[in-house]
């Protein structure tokens, strides 16, 4: 045992770390198994003589929609490996996943309807926005709030792997204890990360992972507390406008299996930032097995089905399994404002944005920026002032002459059609990028999670508008060809998602709220290192925008900050301008 390698991590029963059967490094991920007390189990393979067939009618089912592979390692498991593998596989909707997986395949191979540009009237520009319109906004999201009309809904889920060069869960005994390196294997984390330490539980010797997610700012506080403490602003400004007595906003925050448990920790060590603990609610995405690319189960150990969280669209199937739906109903919830955790300039319950949503009537709105022409990359920093043509992100279309408004990710979108310029306005033809920032309707929510939670057949019977050469399109799940832990290392295969755009076709009129991004929209995407969207940038961003709240109040500043940063760029501000930034960052 004393070349064990263990693992923390993933969406086990009781975490209690399980002994990988090899005595060298792997590359695979090994999932929590539960157990009595805790101590490590025997190595696999030691109950291998132990003989019970799996069950005859869940063979006969998997072999129905070509998974029996699932069984292929059984004679080579404990008994106690069984009973995991039986009720994983017991668990799985097994028709409905094998719908959406012919289903998604099928659409690779099929044409689709031609794109065109988001219409000019669907769009509030910023440039076109005059100061009578956003102060009438203002005051109808501000009325709203005050009446208790407004939720806000954090997309906080997804599975993240720290590589494995950068962290390890080592040997076990001291060496791990003390965090030092060892036999590197990864570990899956809450999105909201950026470093790791261990502590020490009180009942027992597990370790926590406890660091949130920093981005470098003067005051300290993470991605969460700046959210958090947003709210209560706008709580603030709602009671004072509207001269209610308190106001609340009740905070919805969609997690996964991976990220759930260290999510709900973290807000109870913090207090919730200062907002009642029952104005906060969590609940679980959920997750869907990874295939290959044929189609079949990956399995990540012998006994569990690799799986994956089924992306932000599945706050749509979240919401109505957690009857969340109900919830909203009885609070008198009419509007949900639908965010992305990775932005540090999120305007969570932007009370602009809300009235101009209630003033359209629309069935959706969502916030984008102005992708341009003229945006020229920074060799040697960090450049982030402005989206560029072939910036890897989404951008809003028209799906078919006339269609609906939907959103197609870089990767389908052809360079030369993203690099396409509209000859009479030389801007970008397909130019708005989507943000991740969305209100929708509550009266509107029940009729799209039906449609996109139900099976597919009973889907298409009532979504006659949609052209029936588009139907996979519609109702398969988007594939990402990626790494997935499995029995024999990492292996290429797909994982499948669904997008909280895949519901803006099903929106009877949606509208587009133009944004800048220097003001509202500070991505953290990648590493520090990277050439965008870093840590680096995204408090840079922050730090630029309260340093203009500076000026604008009066203030000035002893040291500027610059255009672009370096990966290893500090900004060192005079004490008294510090104390500013430490009360402006909120």
């Amino acid at each position: 045992m004393s070349n064990a390698v263990i693992w923390m991590g993933g969406e086990g029963i009781e975490g209690i770390p399980v002994v990988c059967r090899h005595s060298t490094p792997q590359v695979g991920l090994f999932s929590f198994y539960p157990a009595s007390g805790n101590k490590m189990r025997e190595p696999m393979g030691i109950h291998s003589n132990a003989v019970a067939a799996p069950p005859q009618l869940l063979l006969e089912r998997l072999k129905d929609y070509g998974q029996e592979d699932a069984f292929a390692l059984w004679d080579e498991l404990s008994p106690e490996e069984r009973h995991l593998l039986l009720n994983d596989i017991q668990s799985l909707d097994l028709s409905r996943i094998d719908r959406i997986i012919r289903s998604s395949l099928r659409s690779q191979g099929l044409p689709v309807a031609a794109i065109e540009p988001v219409p000019e009237s669907w769009v509030s520009s910023v440039d076109e926005r005059t100061m009578e319109h956003r102060e009438r906004w203002w005051k109808m999201g501000l009325k709203a709030i005050s009446e208790g009309k407004l939720a806000v809904l954090l997309l906080s889920g997804g599975q993240v792997l720290l590589p494995v060069e950068l962290y390890s869960m080592s040997l076990v005994g001291k060496e791990w204890r003390e965090g030092k390196r060892g036999l590197g294997l990864e570990v899956q984390i809450p999105r909201d990360v950026s470093m790791i330490r261990f502590w020490k539980s009180t009942d027992c010797d597990d370790y926590t992972i406890v660091h949130w997610l920093y981005i470098g700012l003067p005051s300290g506080k993470s991605l969460f507390q700046l959210q958090a403490e947003r709210i209560l602003c706008v709580q603030r400004l709602a009671a004072q406008a509207m001269n209610e007595g308190s106001v609340t906003i009740h905070w919805y925050i969609m997690t996964s299996p991976f990220t759930d448990d260290a999510t709900g920790k973290f807000f109870e060590s913090h207090k919730y930032f200062g907002l009642e603990a029952d104005q906060v609610t969590f609940f679980q995405q959920g997750t869907i097995p990874c295939i290959s690319k044929d189609g079949r189960y990956v399995m990540e150990t012998p006994f569990k089905v690799a799986k994956s969280p089924d992306g932000n669209g599945g706050v749509y199937t979240a919401l109505k399994s957690s009857r969340l739906l109900e919830d909203m109903a009885t609070r008198g919830i009419k509007y949900v404002d639908c965010y992305g955790v990775d932005n540090a300039l999120v305007r969570v319950a932007d009370p602009t944005f809300l009235g101009y949503f209630i003033d359209k009537g629309v069935t959706a709105a969502a916030k984008v920026v102005r992708k341009n022409t003229d945006c020229v990359r920074h060799a040697n920093a960090l450049s982030f002032c402005c989206a560029y043509p072939q910036e890897k992100v989404g951008v809003f279309v028209r799906r078919g002459k006339g269609g609906p408004l939907t959103v197609v990710e870089y990767t389908e979108l052809d360079q030369s059609l993203a690099s396409a310029v509209n000859q009479q306005t030389g801007r970008l033809r397909f130019c708005w990028r989507n943000v991740l920032a969305t209100y929708m309707p509550c009266a509107n929510l029940p009729r799209l999670c039906y449609r996109l939670c139900h099976n597919i057949s009973n889907i298409w019977n009532r979504c006659d508008y949609i052209p029936c050469a588009n139907y996979f399109m519609f109702f398969s799940y988007h594939l990402a060809e990626t790494k997935i832990p499995s029995i024999h290392g990492y292996t290429m295969g797909l994982k499948l998602e669904q997008f909280i755009f895949d519901a803006f076709p099903y929106a009877p009129s949606t509208a587009l709220f133009e944004i800048l991004r220097e003001e509202e929209f500070a991505p953290v995407k990648n590493a520090n290192g990277s050439n965008y969207d870093t840590p680096d940038s995204a408090r840079l961003l922050v730090l630029r925008l309260h340093t203009r709240w500076v000026v604008a109040a009066g203030g000035f500043l002893t040291h500027s900050v610059p255009l672009y940063a370096t990966g290893n760029f500090t900004v060192d501000f005079a004490c008294s301008v510090m104390a500013l930034l430490l009360v402006l960052d909120i």
